[in-house]
């Protein structure tokens, strides 16, 4: 009979759940408590930086590429021009992310 609370196996079993919920309320708890911790005005400004270096490498490399094709297709030199401009488009990039990091770093 599973609706009679006179049953001890159900008792027991109650009991287990309710242990078991307050377990994890706590861990729930003290999840949030350490997350939160985490989330703080330090981990956004390195979240904003890595963004903006990501940006600075994605932009070197496509608008490297995209000059260097349209310096082919108007030019006919195929297909030096794309790889002297993605070339040019990496130092680029990679002088601005320095300048980025050493920028940060103050």
């Amino acid at each position: 009979m599973m609706g009679n609370g006179s049953d001890p196996e159900a008792a027991s079993e109650d009991s287990r759940l309710v242990s078991l919920e307050q377990r994890l309320d706590r861990a729930e708890a003290a999840e949030a408590k350490r997350t939160a911790g985490n989330a703080g005005p330090e981990s956004d400004a390195n979240y904003r930086l890595g963004n903006r270096v990501l940006a600075e490498l994605l932009g070197g490399l496509i608008g490297g590429a995209l000059f260097g094709w349209l310096i082919d297709r108007f030019a006919g030199t195929s297909p030096w021009g794309l790889l002297g401009m993605l070339f040019m488009g990496i130092v680029v990039a990679f002088r601005n992310i320095i300048r980025i990091s050493s920028t940060s770093r103050k």
